[in-house]
């Protein structure tokens, strides 16, 4: 069931709303056995035979979370543990997400030896089975002081975040769960507002836009020959769906915990703002780099073993960022080139304070940092190793510069669309992009005055008035007759 989808806007979300607030008088076990109920229909909904394999997650995780919680006074014990608890964890995502991608590599060096299975990716695998292995780690270096069932149950599959993140941590949630849950109206406007940017996000921008990523990159994985503007085109078409379809989702699923009355944490902070890499990922998809830094490059050794460890982790955690977005040398090359980005940008930091130097002017930083992603993004989105090199090739290849308006127009009736609505589109992006805050923490600094990290550029707020709910009204009126119906959410491949 996607956010974007009639049922879920029209029958599954009213009725999930209705009965909580309802049932409130009742008791917070009431509220939420109901909210366990209904997010597990929610994910059922998808193919509800992995129902099952969901729940065999979570109570061998719950099982085992008790089991180091209970032998805290005997460290080994409880180490053993989570030894068990995080090779089951890994086992599960390596048997559904990678079993066959290690098959194909070991067929192709050796021939034919491996049978290639038939594998159904369980939808939002990664996400769950990341918080999950979170929670064991805490529950082992005592974080954890007990818990039960029920709020372990809903903790993993909490709807709002259950299929895409934000991938939350146990005290991120877990601490809200312990209220009743009632209408408040500062919150159910703040987070229909934000849920309704999101709706636009998704529906609007990044759905308008993927029709030219798919076209330009299906030729490239063709091998078609691209001209230069055709690939930028195409790579720029790539860079803000991504942007739009994640960040879209991010900020329905945390305009729908407020609604409820759960605050989700931030996931992106306008990362195409960023400066430098290390600035980057310190705003684009936060809960991933706040669980790969300390759950994979701190036990790594971080930065404490000396700057060749520093990077060496660097670059481990990269790649295997790189490889949690899925089975594919592809996102290997993708996470290795952050990576080197990052090696770079701290070496750089390093000289610069050595030596003094004063930063790099702001607008070169950007420039700089915009276009690394971009030609990153070329590997993370072709299918083919070779269709990410022909899109980065026409860019710098002189005989790729031509002017070729038979290209330019392919590109444009791929999308079913005017060029002036192509341009409309691009045009929406950057704005959105570059001249607006986050909208996430636009809404959740109305709250309490605190968007949890949003750097200083984000001083506005949403404020329930006239002004935005016009706003609110324009928006609803594009999404219904701009926007060409629901697709699926581009991370749940992921």
């Amino acid at each position: 069931m996607l956010f974007s989808s009639p049922i879920f806007l029209f029958a599954f979300l009213p009725v999930v709303l209705a009965a909580l607030f309802s049932i409130a008088r009742k008791g917070l076990t009431w509220q939420k056995t109901f909210l366990l109920a209904a997010s597990l229909f929610f994910y059922g909904w998808w193919e509800f035979g992995y129902v099952f394999l969901l729940l065999l997650s979570i109570a061998a995780n719950y099982l085992i979370a008790t089991r180091i919680l209970s032998n805290g006074p005997n460290p080994e014990r409880a180490r053993r543990w989570l030894v068990a608890g995080l090779a089951l964890n890994l086992a599960l995502i390596g048997y559904y997400k990678y079993f066959n991608f290690f098959v194909d590599n070991i067929n192709a060096l050796f021939g034919d030896v491996v049978p290639h299975f038939s594998i159904i990716l369980p939808i939002g695998i990664s996400f769950f089975t990341f918080q999950q292995i979170a929670f064991l780690v805490d529950a082992y270096k005592g974080k954890v002081e007990h818990t039960n069932p029920l709020d372990y149950g809903l903790f993993v599959t909490f709807f709002p975040q259950l299929i895409a993140g934000p991938i939350v941590h146990h005290s991120d949630v877990m601490p809200q769960f312990a209220r009743r849950l009632r209408l408040e109206p500062h919150y159910f406007s703040t987070g229909a507002s934000l849920f309704t940017i999101g709706l636009f996000k998704k529906l609007v921008v990044a759905d308008g836009l993927a029709p030219i990523a798919n076209f330009v990159f299906g030729q490239a994985d063709k091998g078609e020959p691209l001209t230069a503007a055709v690939s930028a085109i195409g790579l720029l078409a790539y860079t803000f769906q991504l942007y739009f379809d994640f960040s879209g989702y991010s900020d329905m699923a945390i305009g729908l915990g407020l609604m409820m009355g759960i605050r989700l944490p931030i996931n992106f902070l306008s990362p195409y703002k960023a400066a430098s890499v290390i600035d980057f990922w310190r705003r684009w998809h936060i809960t991933l780099s706040r669980f790969l830094r300390d759950y994979l490059y701190i036990p790594l050794g971080g930065n404490r073993k000396g700057k060749v460890r520093r990077y060496i982790n660097l670059m481990i955690t990269m790649l295997l960022g790189g490889l949690w977005h899925g089975a594919s040398w592809n996102f290997v090359i993708w996470g290795g080139l952050h990576g080197l980005y990052l090696m770079i940008n701290h070496a750089w930091n390093a000289v610069r304070e050595r030596r003094s130097l004063p930063h790099l002017p702001r607008p070169a930083g950007l420039a700089l940092t915009f276009g690394g992603v971009i030609m990153a993004w070329a590997f993370f989105r072709a299918e083919t190793l070779s269709g990410a090199l022909s899109m980065l090739s026409a860019l710098v290849d002189p005989s790729a510069y031509v002017v070729d308006k038979e290209s330019l127009k392919a590109v444009v009736k791929a999308t079913g669309n005017k060029t002036s609505h192509v341009l409309a589109l691009f045009a929406a992006a950057f704005v959105i992009t570059f001249a607006l805050p986050a909208a996430s923490a636009y809404h959740l600094r109305a709250l309490d005055g605190d968007a949890r990290g949003a750097p200083a550029e984000f001083s506005r707020t949403f404020r329930a008035d006239a002004a935005h709910f016009a706003l609110f009204v324009i928006v609803w009126a594009a999404i219904l007759f701009a926007s060409g119906g629901a697709n699926e959410f581009l991370y749940f491949q992921f």
